[in-house]
């Protein structure tokens, strides 16, 4: 599995390893990953990447991953890994094997697999029954009858009733024999049909009784089927997760539960350990490698769902990994976060209209709308600063820490509300302008793309039809030079991210924003701008029209 360089390296070994959730390839990862790469484009992994391709027909995708490391003997070299399974296997020649092998044929997981499966197999038989099916509509055809032949007797009860009543009101009482003689004839009537209706009620509840009773048996054998299944389920599945053990540098052992009991999930979330980042890491411990350097990229189509660019390099998933490695790396010195840098640092925060009631700044990119879980310095925070007697929340709306533009702030609480009512009501106007990586042929359109948190690697956003928002944009082509589009955007919702996939999904633009390091490329800067925002001042009554040209 370790893959020597072959070549001399020219140039300076890091000095820490890679912060894994937020980097740039080191050049010796690259040279790693040049050299799977030409792997990959040459030989057959029985897997459809899809490279190349528009049309899916069952194409996607893998991200890959190496990990530059040193051995005993001093020799420089690196390992490769796979995210989950590739051609329905968990072995391939030349890449490290999984932290565990769930698709080993002599370990607990197939053979247990195989009584699960013998019981859905069974469970499926059951509920298929022609005798079952045929109980089921007999038991919901006696239910209705039962329930509509009550509602009649009744009625018709009722009916009676009110006759008998007409009767007591029409009778003369001066005669006190005939009438008394009509009242017992009335009672012994009522009494008569009070009867007769139990009688009748008790013969159709028995039969409905028996027929309930027949399909409990079936049903109480498919909840005892189930049962045993899920706790079955539940049984491998916890051992499955004790099984994933996973080392660090000081040859510290844990396993996914372990890993898992103290975050939000509480419990490994599916897929766990199965990533390369881990993969990776597990193989060079057990195999006293010391690791250097990692990179990790994607090889071919993205997902229906998500946006993935072929042979672009991603970080490892904060849901998933991030406990994992924080286990795993524990004791390796590693480069600093970029994220806990403060971007703000050094730049100005330009106003470019204020009065007594509201203003509006022109934020910069890389610069916090609302302060972060490390960094205090923000648009807030400063606002808060310069106007310490301003009441209630500020700002009315937020953009993205990469995004520059516009962004308006209210100084009372009651000017708050009332352009966020305005916001709410869709009245106000935005207008942002971006610069995208590729050709988009309509003139003008609207990209209609529900979205969703992804929540094993926030703050990505998904295209989700089953749970995403409504999420709707409206764009302007205004130019293409050499492979680039300038647009107007225009959204008629606010989702996070919103611009950011609508630009670069697939059934969007297909076209990332330059310079979007989650769903396009990095840069020195994401090309998304908000440049225009009109509304109706909640004092002046005045429509307001603000601008402020992109810098770039």
């Amino acid at each position: 599995m370790f893959i020597p360089f072959r070549n001399g390296i020219s140039f300076a070994l890091p000095t820490k390893f890679t912060y894994p959730f937020y980097y740039t390839p080191h050049p010796i990862a690259l040279v790693a990953v040049s050299l799977l790469k030409a792997r990959l484009m040459e030989e057959d992994f029985k897997h459809d990447f899809g490279v190349g391709r528009s049309e899916r027909n069952g194409a996607i995708g893998k991200m890959f991953g190496v990990l530059v490391v040193e051995n005993q003997a001093g020799e420089l070299g690196y390992i490769c890994a796979f995210s989950g399974k590739l051609g329905n296997s968990n072995h391939h020649d030349g890449f490290v094997p999984p932290v565990y092998d769930l698709l080993d044929p002599t370990g607990f997981f197939r053979k247990e697999e195989i009584e699960v499966n013998d019981l859905t197999v069974e469970l499926s038989r059951l509920e298929q029954n022609d005798s079952y099916l045929e109980l089921k509509n007999q038991v919901e055809t006696c239910r209705t009858d039962f329930l509509l032949w009550i509602q009649h007797e009744k009625a018709l009860l009722k009916a009676h009733k009110k006759n008998r009543q007409v009767k007591r009101d029409a009778a003369n009482q001066d005669d006190a024999v005939a009438y008394g003689q009509l009242i017992d004839e009335l009672k012994e009537e009522s009494i008569y049909q009070q009867i007769q209706f139990k009688q009748q009620q008790n013969v159709k509840k028995l039969a409905l009784d028996q027929l309930e009773g027949s399909l409990n048996l079936f049903e109480n054998q498919l909840s005892e089927l189930r049962e045993k299944r899920a706790a079955m389920s539940a049984d491998i599945q916890a051992r499955i997760f004790q099984s994933y053990t996973f080392l660090n540098v000081a040859n510290q052992q844990k396993s996914l539960l372990d890993i898992f009991k103290d975050t939000p999930f509480k419990t490994p979330p599916a897929g766990a350990g199965e990533c390369a980042a881990p993969k990776l890491l597990q193989y060079a411990f057990l195999n006293q490698l010391k690791p250097i350097a990692i990179a990790e990229f994607w090889w071919g189509m993205s997902p229906d769902s998500e946006v993935k660019v072929h042979q672009e390099y991603y970080p490892a998933c904060r849901g998933k990994c991030e406990p994992i490695l924080s286990h795993m790396l524990k004791g390796i010195e590693m480069d600093i976060n970029p994220m806990s840098i403060n971007p703000a640092e050094g730049k100005e925060l330009p106003i470019i209209y204020e009065d007594d009631y509201l203003l509006v700044v022109n934020k910069p990119a890389e610069f916090l709308s609302v302060p972060g879980k490390t960094i205090e310095d923000s648009v807030q925070t400063r606002i808060h600063h310069k106007y310490p007697s301003a009441s209630g929340p500020l700002l009315v709306h937020r953009l993205d820490m990469s995004t520059s533009g516009i962004i308006l702030i209210a100084k009372k609480k009651d000017i708050h509300e009332s352009l966020q009512k305005q916001f709410l009501k869709r009245s106000v106007e935005k207008r942002y302008i971006a610069l995208l990586q590729g050709y988009v042929k309509s003139s003008q359109g609207e990209i209609d793309l529900p979205l969703r948190v992804d929540l094993e690697d926030r703050p990505r956003q998904l295209v989700c039809y089953e749970h995403g928002k409504h999420a709707l944009t409206k764009y302007e082509v205004l130019e293409r030079t050499k492979g680039h589009t300038r647009v107007y955007f225009y959204p008629h919702t606010g989702r996070t991210h919103q611009l950011r996939v609508h630009a670069a999904h697939a059934s969007g633009l297909n076209a990332p924003i330059i310079g979007d390091d989650l769903y396009g490329q990095k840069s020195d800067r994401l090309y998304l701008h908000a440049e225009y925002l009109s509304f109706w001042h909640p004092i002046t009554k005045e429509r307001m029209e603000i601008n402020c040209p992109a810098p770039f």
